[in-house]
Order: structure tokens, then sequence, then C-alpha cells
């Protein structure tokens, strides 16, 4: 500066100062609120779209353990059937006075069979309904991960928006948000 109090700077010098003085209610402010929020609201997706992709592998862990244990049922209630045949056979084969010690065996047969078929079938609904509640926590974890990917986009917009000073962006940059918070809005209500 000069005595006088005038001063002369350059076009950088101007541009400089200018920047500095933005005012912070303008597009640059907006925009940096808008992707605090929307990244904010993406970390929160994001860790809950985890989450459920966490709880649908175990879910399918136990649908497997579960299958196991009945496919280990299954086992016993054909060993069962094979005494049981056994058993039968010896009914046919040996004299008459032994003939109600086999019947005695083919009817024990019978009724453990009974009871095995039942703890079966049982575990292999537990298993579906393991299947069934892993497959829902996969559906609402891809709801989630569509909507981390639309914030996500959404900040990348408002970058290219302030770099560009583009209007037109800054409302792309709001719609694909909204669109985010929708799709995360549906895996909230399990849709």
């Amino acid at each position: 500066m000069s005595s006088d109090g005038f001063h002369v700077h350059g076009p950088h010098d101007h541009e400089l100062e200018h920047a500095g003085q933005a005012d912070p209610g303008g597009l640059g402010g907006k925009l940096a609120v808008i992707t605090a929020i929307l990244a904010t609201v993406g970390a929160m997706f994001s860790y809950v779209g985890g989450n459920t992709q966490a709880n649908a592998g175990l879910y399918k862990n136990d649908a497997a353990i579960k299958k196991t244990e009945a496919a280990n049922q299954w086992s016993l209630y054909q060993s069962k059937s094979n005494k049981q045949n056994m058993a039968e056979l010896a009914v046919a084969l040996v004299s008459d006075d032994k003939k109600p010690k086999y019947q005695q065996e083919v009817e024990r047969y019978k009724l453990e069979k009974g009871d095995i078929k039942l703890a079966a079938e049982k575990l292999e609904k537990q298993s579906t309904d393991f299947d069934e509640m892993s497959a829902a926590q996969m559906h609402q974890h891809h709801r989630w991960a569509q909507a981390t990917t639309a914030l996500q986009v959404s900040i990348a917009l408002a970058a290219i928006a302030l770099l560009t000073k583009k209007r037109w962006m800054a409302y792309a940059t709001l719609a694909l948000g909204a669109v985010g918070f929708v799709v995360g809005g549906l895996a909230a209500l399990h849709l």
C-alpha cells in the first residue's frame, strides 16, 4: 500500500481476497453442509448395512448347523429302519417261541422311528426358518448398500458442483441424495 492510502494489486490477489470473503450462505456453503449431512447419513447406512450382512451370514450358518443335525437324525432314522427290517425278517424266520421277542423289537423300533422323525422334521423346519431369515437380512443389506451408494454418488456430484459452480449439479446432488434417503427408508422398513 502506498503512503496516500491507494493500493494496487494484481488479478490473482484480487481473486484470493474475494475467495476468502465468500458468503457461507452461497452455493459453496450450502453444498458443504449438504455434503456433511450426506456423509454422516451415508456412514450410518453403511454401518447398518454391514450389520445386516453379518446377521445374514450368522443365520445362514445356523441353517447349515440345523440341516446337519437333521441329516444326523435321518441317518439314525434309517438305522432304526434297518434294525426294524432285520427284526421283521427274524419274526418270519424264527420258531414261534422266539417270535414275540422280535415282534417287541419291531414295535420298539417303530416307536423310536416316530420320535426321531419328529425331531428331524423339527430341525429341518428350523433350518428353513434360518435360511428365510438370512435371505431377508441379505435383501435388507442390499437396500442399505443401494442407499449408501446413492449417497456416495451424491457427495461426488456435490464436489463436481463446487468445482464447476453449476447449479443444476447442485440440484442433481439433492435429487440423488433424496433417492438415497428414500432407499434407506425402505431398508429401515424392511421393504
